[in-house]
């Protein structure tokens, strides 16, 4: 009796479980750095239900507004030295001069007066930004 040996055909699929882990590392190293990509003063800011800002292609120019009034500009190392309000809106203004399509945020600290933040973004708005936005958390 002899034996006859099918032979098998080769497979031509490419084994995926390797890269599935792959991505998987990767998306876990990217969901623990990104929060420490974030730039700024610490301050709680205001807890509202809004739309969230379109795709932006450059960093936005992010000014604080401290539960004391400070001022804070995220710009370098003075990035933690309060600054008044005609520093702050003469940085903004040669920085729009320079990037007319910056986009300026405000994070304004909850317990800050209502005229503190319409002050700031007036002079912002006199700068030359033509836009202000307001950054709020979702509740």
């Amino acid at each position: 009796m002899s034996r006859r040996h099918k032979r098998r055909k080769p497979m031509a699929e490419i084994n995926v479980v390797p890269y599935i882990d792959v991505m998987l590392v990767l998306l876990i190293i990217f969901m623990v750095t990104a929060p420490m990509l974030m730039q700024g003063v610490k301050v709680e800011l205001p807890k509202a239900a809004a739309v969230p800002v379109g795709k932006q292609t450059d960093e936005p120019l992010i000014v604080s507004v401290k539960a004391d009034g400070s001022y804070y500009l995220n710009l370098g190392k003075d990035e933690e030295k309060s600054q008044s309000l005609a520093v702050v809106q003469d940085k903004v203004s040669k920085i729009i001069r320079r990037k007319p399509e910056t986009t300026v945020l405000v994070w304004g600290d909850t317990s800050v007066p209502y005229g503190n933040v319409v002050e700031l973004m007036a002079a912002l708005q006199a700068a030359g930004a033509p836009a202000v936005g307001l950054v709020t958390e979702n509740p």
